[in-house]
């Protein structure tokens, strides 16, 4: 009984990491739409992309209380493994979308 309500539950924060990405990657496409600015759909990208895989990682952390057997295990580590290293690359990218703007910002100023 108490794995099927942790299950469920992991199912609804991984529903609403999902949720959390595809409506920041909608945002971007309607930011870029109305306002021709990549720079600020790519941040929203970013953002959404690390908040969803906040979550995801935190239902897949939560399945773990029901894994019994090293194939579950396994699974958990490469799925823990590949979401770090897409949390890392997202937050490089986004320091380094905020250096970009930081040295247009200062290049403008100087005009």
């Amino acid at each position: 009984m108490t794995e099927t309500v942790i299950v469920h539950l992991a199912s609804l924060i991984e529903l609403a990491g999902a949720l959390g990405i595809a409506g920041c990657c909608a945002a971007a496409v309607a930011s870029l739409v109305m306002h021709r600015s990549p720079g600020r759909a790519q941040a929203l990208v970013i953002e959404g992309s690390l908040w969803g895989l906040g979550l995801k990682t935190a239902a897949s952390l939560l399945k773990t209380l029901v894994v019994h057997d090293w194939n579950g295990i396994l699974a958990f580590a490469a799925v823990l493994a590949l979401r770090t290293v897409l949390k890392r690359l997202f937050t490089w990218e986004r320091q380094r979308i905020g250096d970009g703007a930081e040295r247009m910002a200062a290049a403008a100023a100087r005009r």
